[in-house]
């Protein structure tokens, strides 16, 4: 049986010891690498040290009520700024280089400079402030952890406006992943406007020459 002293739960130590709470430390991450449609959002948080909502954690682990209400609390106590790529850009660049972009752009759309920059995962954007990669990092820095909770939130409601527009293939609950029903009205339907066509099975069905669904 595995001991509660084993679960992860995201603090402010990798923070500290880089200075904190006097150097400024900001933690960034991404939402949406591996959907079939929508834009890549990251988001960067400039957590106030003495004022971190309470229960943040790696958002896959929240459930949707818990996220959205925390996501406003971050929003509401955190200097926090928002990046994007673009379909063209992620069917231009390929999905990394498209995340690397915009994880660059939340940086630098961050109220002030930062001293030091924390992104999830092994790989990084060229920065123009020294940055480290942490893997798994939503697990361990609450930095980065507010950051993909809201960088959920605002993709998940970004989504469900898409879902508006195409609602055959169920945006609002799968976020644009691969999912049986996505994949089923993709094969129907065929691709919209707002799928990736670099991917491999929107790509395939306009080799087919399925007409865009638009």
């Amino acid at each position: 049986m595995k001991k509660t002293t084993d679960l992860k739960i995201p603090s402010f130590d990798i923070e500290r010891s880089l200075g904190a709470p006097d150097a400024i430390i900001c933690g960034v991450d991404e939402v949406g690498r591996g959907p079939l449609a929508g834009p890549v959002v990251t988001a960067a948080v400039l957590l106030d040290p003495g004022n971190i909502p309470h229960s943040l954690n790696d958002s896959k682990k929240l459930s949707a009520k818990k996220r959205a209400l925390i996501s406003k609390e971050i929003l509401a106590t955190a200097e926090c700024a928002f990046g994007e790529a673009s379909l063209e850009e992620i069917d231009e660049l390929n999905i990394l280089h498209a995340t690397m972009l915009a994880m660059h752009r939340a940086v630098a759309n961050l109220p002030r400079k930062v001293d030091h920059i924390l992104v999830d995962g092994n790989r990084l954007p060229q920065f123009d402030a020294p940055a480290s990669a942490i893997i798994k990092g939503d697990q361990k820095s609450v930095s980065i952890a507010a950051a993909s909770i809201i960088a959920k939130e605002k993709r998940d409601l970004l989504m469900k406006k898409l879902h508006e527009m195409h609602p055959e293939y169920g945006w609002n609950q799968n976020s644009g992943y691969g999912t049986k029903m996505h994949m089923e009205a993709l094969n129907l339907v065929g691709p919209s406007r707002f799928h990736r066509k670099s991917f491999a099975p929107v790509r395939n069905l306009m080799a087919q020459q399925h007409p865009l669904n638009d």
